[in-house]
């Protein structure tokens, strides 16, 4: 592979804009977590009149798979990037699911209708509030008296291969620079504290091993993993000697994962369920 400063600058140069960036990064986390999103989308459970909350729904996969079910009742997904909401309604318009809309807000405070939903669901959107507490209380606020909540979210760093393959690769240090943590609710007490505190009851912990798709060789994983927010932040202050170094040890880590017919990649993640006191 051609290793210049020209091909090594993906680290670090940045998206033609901020909300392009996180719009093709939320269109390609559908294949990503394809795997995962089968057994979250089993896991949920909805049912064909339930009323469904789906928090930090990005561009809207899962919170169109809950109307595809909930014929006869109606799905909110929730996000704070109004581009990202912009490509989930487009996507939600062109499958032709008119139960289904969406809000750009903040659901650690928006004033959602009280004891309105039968359900809240999160496919990795629940890790990143700054006060989780206040906002599990506040999203069960809007949840009736026994509606369910189903939330997917990852297990701890060094049981997820994709994680420690880019740590790996930018090293230990830069990474710890980045400033969004996605394993917040990987330790099942904490999570089960948070949770509690907000009025759930029932918690439970469903154990996931799935991998993560990249693209199909590594040409293609290595652009979804440069485009990723996580190795810019990283690498955001770094040397070009440091960043050339990252690219030559990301490159051989993702052809090692390379099987031939896509870059597959190990995770595990926990699927949490719970009940609205």
């Amino acid at each position: 592979m051609n290793s210049s400063p020209v091909a090594a600058e993906a680290w670090t140069r940045p998206a033609r804009t901020e909300a392009e960036r996180d719009v093709r990064h939320a269109d390609r986390m559908a294949d990503e977590l394809r795997h995962l999103n089968d057994r979250f989308r089993a896991a949920t459970g909805v049912g064909e009149r339930d009323r469904v909350l789906d928090i930090g729904c990005g561009s809207g996969e899962s919170t169109r798979d809950a109307g595809r079910v909930a014929v006869a009742g109606s799905v909110l997904g929730v996000d704070v990037s109004a581009p990202v909401l912009e490509r989930a309604r487009h996507l939600t318009e062109r499958a032709g699911l008119h139960n289904v809309s969406y809000l750009a807000a903040d659901a650690q405070v928006h004033r959602f209708p009280p004891g309105h939903y039968d359900l809240c669901v999160s496919r990795f959107g629940a890790m990143f509030f700054t006060d989780p507490a206040a906002a599990f209380t506040n999203i069960g606020r809007a949840l009736r008296p026994g509606a369910r909540l189903v939330l997917m979210v990852w297990h701890s760093p060094e049981r997820n291969e994709w994680y420690t393959l880019i740590r790996d690769a930018v090293g230990a240090d830069a990474t710890a620079r980045v400033s969004a943590d996605p394993f917040a609710f990987a330790d099942p007490a904490t999570t089960t504290e948070i949770l509690a505190a907000g009025g759930f009851t029932g918690i439970d912990f469903t154990d996931v091993r799935e991998p993560v798709y990249y693209g199909p060789d590594t040409a293609a994983a290595y652009d979804f993993v440069t485009s990723m927010r996580h190795p810019q932040e990283a690498l955001a202050h770094a040397d070009a000697a440091t960043v050339e170094r990252a690219h030559r040890r990301l490159h051989s880590a993702l052809a090692a994962h390379d099987t031939g017919s896509g870059v597959y990649i190990g995770s595990r993640a926990w699927i949490v369920t719970a009940r609205r006191g």
